[in-house]
């Protein structure tokens, strides 16, 4: 995967400025998704960690911050949560989070990272399919009020996404590669991501019946896959990754 953009050009000081370490960024959004166009947002997602002191105080702690700012007329944006927020959202089944954590195109990175994705396959259940199922709801919604190609790709994305997770174990978020890798992948899509890549806000050029029956079938084999995967009920993770959040903050404390 290609970025057309390269945020690590300034993130070195975007990293500085950040109150608490960063323990990594990385893209997210379209770009992670491969549909890109030349003006999308480049979203930075990721963890920091907070000091002991701002957690057993009176004080409520920022556990998530953003940031925006332009560079070259794009808009970049960067959210991270503390450490402890974001393992308790790795622990709701929470697709979006671990799409992040795993994303490839990495801004910046440290060994705390590292540990976290390691510890993804473990994280991993058929009712992850739940949290697909309801975001291409959600973005097909957005795609039948505004038409755009954009809500109609990642609704395309989002279940083919959780259809390959369900059958492999695997977090993949690219849509391309997905074409490549679900066989019920509609013929069309790459034609559609050519589109996208050309106007962030274009226009569907497709009949919204015939879109609509290909995403109701991929809903169909989502559920069919998730009735047949060998992904378990629950995640056998918690206290490795309780022990993770704690050694994290307690190495940060000491030195």
């Amino acid at each position: 995967m290609t970025l057309t953009l390269d945020p690590d050009r300034d993130l070195s000081a975007v990293v500085a400025e950040q109150p608490d370490p960063l323990l990594f960024a990385t893209v997210s959004g379209a770009h992670l998704y491969g549909f890109p166009s030349r003006d999308s947002d480049v979203d930075l997602r990721g963890a920091h960690l907070l000091p002991v002191d701002a957690l057993i105080g009176l004080r409520e702690p920022e556990e998530t911050r953003s940031r925006m700012w332009f560079r070259d007329g794009v808009e970049m944006d960067l959210v991270t949560h503390d450490l402890r927020k974001f393992a308790r959202l790795m622990l709701r089944r929470n697709g979006y989070v671990l799409e992040q954590l795993t994303s490839p195109l990495v801004a910046h990175t440290t060994d705390t990272h590292a540990e976290l994705v390691s510890l993804v396959p473990e994280l991993l259940t058929r009712h992850h399919a739940h949290h697909y199922r309801g975001f291409a709801g959600t973005q097909w919604r957005l795609f039948e009020t505004s038409g755009e190609l954009k809500p109609l790709l990642y609704t395309y994305r989002a279940l083919l996404t959780g259809i390959h997770l369900m059958r492999s174990g695997e977090v993949q978020a690219h849509l391309p590669t997905l074409v490549g890798e679900v066989a019920e992948a509609p013929a069309r899509l790459p034609e559609l991501i050519a589109a996208k890549t050309a106007a962030e806000h274009g226009r569907a050029d497709v009949g919204p019946e015939a879109v609509r029956a290909e995403t109701e079938a991929l809903h169909g084999v989502l559920d069919e896959a998730q009735a047949a995967s060998g992904l378990p009920e629950a995640v056998s993770v918690h206290d490795a990754l309780h022990d993770l959040v704690v050694r994290a903050r307690l190495e940060h404390a000491q030195g």
